[in-house]
């Protein structure tokens, strides 16, 4: 049993403050729907930093190209290969299912609210919330509770990079799909708190699944002579 508890993906220590995250990133997912809702317009903060992103160079758009690569099926495919595999190597396997499963619910998050909110951009394309940056943002958090869950220096940093990596990550993505043209500003915070939301849940019910299994595979075990 200290073995399996031993590899949560979400620690005790950690559930209680992601737990609080996730509920209000689902609240910010809810609002931003309500507003936007059937629009095919970009809001008030839309315009502003679209504006800002009218502005970048070609050597920025061909960036901005290349981080959304990482949110199409051959980058996505290659990451999550990768990490799953290093969670594999380091005989994590919760941290592995988390890195596979935490980034695939995300973005079926988003292809089930798409429809729901109907906002669309340019032609007619479904746009809230962003799948891209709900990937990138899915992904960054499942690798860094990976990265801090191990014992030793990650559990003294590990709440800033378990933010950290996910605000960053989808800050790129974000910055790369209004780049592109491809989401409003809004779309993509609404993609990056959808991450937020689905993938502590996800951790949980892997742990908490992972741990009656363990208890029924010790209950199950005839007791040795004595």
């Amino acid at each position: 049993m200290t073995g399996e508890r031993g590899s949560a993906v979400l620690p005790q220590g950690r559930r209680a403050w992601l737990g609080l995250v996730a509920v209000l990133a689902a609240l910010v997912v809810v609002a931003l729907a309500g507003l936007y809702a059937g629009g095919s317009r970009p809001g008030a903060p839309d315009r502003r930093i679209g504006a800002a992103a009218e502005d970048t160079g070609p050597a920025w758009r061909d960036v901005a190209l290349g981080v959304d690569f990482l949110g199409e099926p051959g980058g996505a495919a290659l990451l999550v290969a990768a990490a799953a595999a290093g969670a594999l190597v380091v005989r994590r396997p919760r941290a592995a299912l988390l890195v596979v499963l935490g980034p695939a619910l995300a973005v079926a998050a988003t292809k089930l609210l798409k429809p729901l909110v109907g906002r669309t951009i340019h032609d007619g394309s479904l746009s809230f919330p962003s799948g891209h940056t709900a990937f990138l943002t899915a992904f960054a958090l499942a690798v860094a509770l990976l990265a801090t869950g191990r014992t030793g220096p990650g559990r003294a940093y590990g709440p800033a990079l378990v933010l950290g990596a996910p605000t960053a990550a989808g800050a790129a993505m974000g910055w790369a799909q209004v780049v592109l043209g491809a989401h409003y500003p809004t779309d993509a915070l609404g993609g990056w708190c959808t991450a937020l939301a689905v993938t502590p849940a996800t951790a949980w019910l892997l742990d908490r699944t992972a741990d009656r299994q363990a208890r029924r595979s010790v209950d199950a075990t005839p007791p040795g002579p004595r």
